[in-house]
């Protein structure tokens, strides 16, 4: 194994702790985790509750800015003072 070069005009460097697992492919652990926590039914409906009302307030959003960003069909289209010589 190749020992680092310390920084020119500096200190020399500490080896990595752990360096063994930065240099290999993959790191593969013989412990398994423990199974997740089942979410309850308070949880999940409470989840399905905030996404309802945010999915809800983003169409209302929508629905009263429409007015807003439509044009109307029968006016006439502005022309400033300006482009008539004014």
């Amino acid at each position: 194994m190749l020992r680092p070069q310390p920084p020119s005009g500096g200190t020399p460097r500490e080896p990595v702790p752990f360096a063994f697992l930065a240099e290999a492919d993959r790191f593969r652990s013989n412990v398994t985790p423990p199974p997740r926590r089942r979410a309850s039914f308070g949880e999940m409906a409470g989840r399905w509750l905030l996404g309802l009302t945010i999915v809800a307030g983003l169409i209302g959003a929508l629905v009263l800015a429409m007015p807003a960003l439509s044009t109307p069909a029968d006016a006439p289209a502005q022309q400033s003072q300006a482009s008539q010589g004014h």
